[in-house]
């Protein structure tokens, strides 16, 4: 149970922090801070509560593990309904702090930070949205597949870099939750819209997974999910002080002469 509510927690986390910053920091920050808003609460939850869930926050990259052979079909679809409802739960504390702006908030003129096209066609959005999703669950996998101190970094440096190649696109969402949420409160085109960014992100979590389980991207020595569900493995994933103290016994003692 406790991973479930890691799950819950930290997409609450991602879709408060990052969709908020776009709802309300946008023209201070711009979209390098949008991107960072998203990118860097990522890195924070996976320090946080990497250790207890792993810290997807994503329906896609649980689907990546579930391909991958690393997550069960039940804690999959218990990740996906916690990941929805946070993002969902973090959407209306959103929406009540929009409500309460003086002057009024207009969703229809200001937008609710959802995911939708409008400069680009849905073709082009929806091929970003595989791509970026494909890119971003290959870098999840593989960074999770091994021992390093930093991979959780390069996790959330990825989604930055994938928000600032595609903001405008489509809205970089590359995460059916983070999608759902703002647009269940937008209502209108981001519902009609919604389809896209479930069905792209999932199908490119798909081929991601797909490709490394047969070694063709990210290739890695095949574990079993016994191995990936060990809470040592996992501490030594996401502490660098376990990391450090796994390489110092890993060491040979020098024999005295």
């Amino acid at each position: 149970m406790k991973k479930y509510v890691c799950e819950f927690f930290g997409t609450f986390t991602l879709v408060f922090l990052g969709c908020g910053t776009l709802l309300y920091m946008r023209q201070e920050v711009g979209l390098l801070g949008v991107a960072l808003a998203f990118g860097t609460t990522v890195v924070a939850m996976a320090y946080t509560i990497g250790p207890v869930s792993g810290a997807h926050l994503n329906p896609a990259v649980s689907l990546g593990f579930l391909v991958s052979r690393r997550l069960r079909v039940w804690d999959f679809l218990a990740y996906v309904s916690a990941q929805c409802a946070g993002a969902i739960a973090a959407a209306g504390t959103l929406y009540l702090i929009a409500m309460n702006k003086v002057g009024g908030y207009d969703i229809t003129l200001e937008g609710f930070a959802q995911t939708g096209w409008v400069v680009y066609g849905w073709r082009a959005a929806f091929l970003f949205e595989f791509i970026a999703t494909f890119l971003f669950v290959t870098v999840f996998l593989k960074c999770t597949a091994g021992r390093g101190a930093v991979a959780r970094l390069a996790i959330g440096l990825a989604l930055v870099a994938i928000h600032l190649g595609g903001i405008t696109v489509s809205g970089s969402s590359v995460n059916p939750a983070r999608s759902i949420g703002p647009a269940l409160f937008a209502g209108g085109a981001a519902l009609s819209q919604l389809w896209l960014y479930i069905c792209a992100p999932m199908l490119g979590a798909i081929a991601a997974s797909l490709l490394q389980l047969r070694g063709i991207v990210a290739s890695s020595e095949p574990q079993s999910l016994r191995q990936f569900e060990s809470r040592e493995m996992t501490s030594d994933i996401s502490s660098p002080v376990s990391f450090f103290r796994h390489r110092r016994r890993g060491i040979p003692k020098r024999e005295s002469h």
